[in-house]
């Protein structure tokens, strides 16, 4: 079976990142896409608390039969206490793939991944969905090498970026030399790219303006959210208040 993991703060999740997440199992068949809200990514500036993020990455995910919200990187405690409560009712969200390992503390790529591939199957295959964006600072995550080696990355491309950026990208030592990626220059990413130790699916037309950092901050000042979020999660947004106290250029 295909598996998709897609992690990252969805602070909140919106339009962008389901539009990704649904092509690309379209594409590459993926059977499940797993949404992981990190407890505390590195190098990020404080972050909404989880159980309003994963409430809202559940409310999100709830038309889309194969998309599971998870909680992999959730504190262990907020974990205890969600599998105590049972299920969430529709206008909370649902509590699904609960008994995976949560880790306290920092979350990193591959901790993530290695703890999943315990509970998979030999026979499933790992996809690691990302932006190019995000994609761009690989080299400086921890134990990239054998992050890369780990499993398959789905890269969502934008218009800009060429082949030989992507390439780029890359621990230096998974690089190719620079004869080689020197006329990916001209190539959109878009395509495979495979190399002793990685390989990278380039997801292109995926590309949407939707910055969470600007939902925020409309959120702060009161104004509607419904062109970037799903109406579920626009409600939970309003009703709970979320960013109403942040500085707009937060």
């Amino acid at each position: 079976m295909n598996i998709g993991l897609f992690g990252g703060s969805f602070d909140p999740i919106h339009r962008g990142h389901l539009t990704l997440a649904q092509t690309a199992a379209s594409r590459y068949s993926l059977r499940q896409v797993l949404f992981v809200p990190a407890n505390v990514p590195p190098h990020k500036q404080p972050l909404t608390a989880f159980i309003h993020r994963y409430a809202m990455v559940a409310l999100g995910t709830q038309d889309e039969r194969g998309f599971v919200p998870s909680l992999l990187e959730a504190p262990a405690s907020t974990a205890a206490e969600l599998r105590s409560a049972g299920p969430f009712d529709s206008a909370q969200g649902r509590l699904r793939n609960a008994s995976v390992p949560t880790q306290d503390g920092v979350n990193y790529s591959i901790d993530t991944v290695r703890r999943l591939k315990r509970t998979l199957k030999k026979s499933d295959r790992l996809f690691f969905l990302i932006g190019v964006d995000a994609f761009r600072d690989v080299a400086k995550w921890r134990e990239a090498r054998a992050l890369l080696a780990e499993c398959d990355f789905i890269v969502a491309s934008r218009p800009g970026y060429s082949l030989r950026d992507v390439a780029e990208s890359l621990p230096e030592d998974l690089r190719p030399p620079a004869a080689v990626s020197r006329p990916f220059q001209k190539q959109p990413a878009q395509g495979d790219l495979v190399l002793p130790g990685v390989t990278l699916h380039l997801l292109e037309g995926v590309n949407q303006s939707v910055s969470a950092t600007a939902i925020r901050a409309a959120a702060a000042q009161g104004k509607p959210l419904g062109r970037w979020l799903d109406p579920r999660v626009a409600d939970y947004v309003r009703k709970h208040g979320l960013y109403r106290g942040e500085r707009s250029e937060k």
